[in-house]
């Protein structure tokens, strides 16, 4: 008798998580790899690895939702000159919001692609290097990201690629671009 007990018990907690609601929220949070981009063949371009949190909301609507978040992040880059290197690295507050599509949905498991702009508010500025100013370093600028997500109940799992669509430094001598690769875990919580 223990045992059926907890057999509903358990069942009576998974049953909800595999429900779809009309509104998901969460916290989410992951790894970010992203790099500045340039056209001119005298920079080398590596990249710079960083975490990102923060939170998330998906509104349903059939096999379509809308997916605001806004999550802390640190983007930038290396440049490199005859053994010079010049280091970019921004803190940014990220506010993507993105369309999706489930494009699978079985039980407690669904796969989903999305895409949609993201606006990242940048909070804190550092530039390490001798040629370039970091008066040139934009405070805002807007990106594009894409990429899908699978979830299994409650846990969320994202890989996005994101581009940036104005250049994040404008200065005499450069113009560059960010470009990112984002992996994130989340946890939903409603």
């Amino acid at each position: 008798m223990k045992k059926l007990a907890i057999i509903l018990l358990l069942t009576s907690f998974l049953l909800p998580a595999t429900a779809q609601l009309p509104l998901e929220l969460g916290l989410k949070g992951g790894f970010t790899s992203s790099k500045l981009t340039t056209d001119l063949s005298q920079y080398n371009e590596e990249s710079i690895s960083k975490f990102h949190a923060g939170a998330f909301a998906r509104v349903n609507i059939g096999r379509i939702y809308v997916q605001p978040e806004a999550y802390f992040n640190s983007k930038g880059g290396d440049l490199k000159d005859d053994g010079v290197v010049n280091s970019f690295d921004l803190k940014t507050v990220d506010v993507p919001v993105l369309l999706g599509l489930n494009l699978i949905k079985k039980g407690p498991v669904a796969l989903r692609a999305n895409a949609g702009p993201v606006f990242s508010f940048v909070t804190k500025k550092e530039l390490n290097s001798v040629d370039f100013d970091k008066d040139q370093l934009e405070d805002n600028f807007l990106a594009w990201q894409y990429g899908l997500g699978i979830d299994f109940m409650m846990f969320t799992l994202d890989a996005r690629m994101e581009n940036g669509s104005g250049d994040l430094y404008s200065g005499p001598n450069l113009e560059s671009k960010s470009k990112s690769f984002i992996i994130s875990l989340g946890f939903k919580i409603l």
